[in-house]
């Protein structure tokens, strides 16, 4: 225990892995902590607090699940691997897959022992390769800063995916409006200012082909004429056409 203790007080002293932090919310469950040696929990609770998790204790299913750049990941944390007792974790293990998508299972197997029985045990349950994701780890101390790193880590690509999401739905907005400025503009006589009253009064192309004169002139500070011309110019390609139209 006092080596525990130790080395709970050396990981602690630099326990910030990320260079930015901010990062989310871990729950752990109740029963699974009940389970563990205190130096060990609070040399979780250092370890999340210096890389800005908040702490929650829950009665949840899983060990750990950490909310992270609004996506959800699960963990079991098997901190002494039993070599006696593996089929208890692998049952575990295939009630668990079934409720979360994103699990990850870390097995600290210390010795050469308890690391042969480990891969035993999980060629012998016919584990689908990633589903889920096994972690062996030397010791709970590495293991717990794995979890945190793949719940980091899955969080960033979350939060990327999004914001190139973000990105690709602004181009296309401005690519849209790049589009129906270059329609509506080619009115003769329309200009930028008719263009945003049209788009905030009536909305797309499509709806503005369809308005009729008098809702053009109800819904906005266009003139009659103009009404017309945009009127005219969806309804009538031959009046559009036509050299009257200068």
């Amino acid at each position: 225990m006092a080596g525990l203790r130790a080395s709970c007080r050396d990981r602690g002293r630099d326990a910030s892995i990320f260079s930015k932090s901010g990062c989310g919310v871990c729950m752990m469950s109740t029963s699974w902590k009940d389970k563990q040696h205190p130096a060990f929990i609070s040399f979780i609770s250092s370890f999340l607090s210096a890389n800005s998790y908040r702490l929650n204790f829950l009665p949840i299913a899983p060990d750990f699940i950490f909310n992270n750049g609004g996506l959800s990941v699960a963990f079991i944390f098997d901190t002494i691997w039993d070599c006696d007792n593996g089929s208890a974790i692998f049952s575990r293990v295939d009630k668990l897959k079934r409720q979360f998508k994103n699990l990850y299972v870390v097995v600290s197997v210390p010795t050469r022992e308890q690391n042969d029985s480990f891969n035993r045990s999980y060629f012998k349950y016919g584990v689908e390769l990633g589903s889920p994701t096994f972690v062996p780890v030397r010791d709970p101390e590495m293991g717990f800063e794995k979890i945190v790193k793949i719940a980091h880590s899955r969080g960033v690509c979350k939060q990327q995916g999004a914001i190139s999401m973000m990105k690709y739905e602004r181009e296309r907005a401005v690519q849209g409006m790049d589009l129906f400025l270059s329609v509506v503009t080619s009115i003769p006589g329309i200009d930028n200012h008719d263009v945003n009253a049209l788009a905030q009064a009536i909305g797309s192309i499509e709806a503005i082909s369809k308005a009729s004169k008098n809702f053009i002139l109800e819904n906005t500070d266009l003139s009659t004429d103009k009404a017309e011309r945009i009127m005219r110019f969806f309804r009538d390609s031959e009046y559009y056409l036509s050299p009257r139209i200068t």
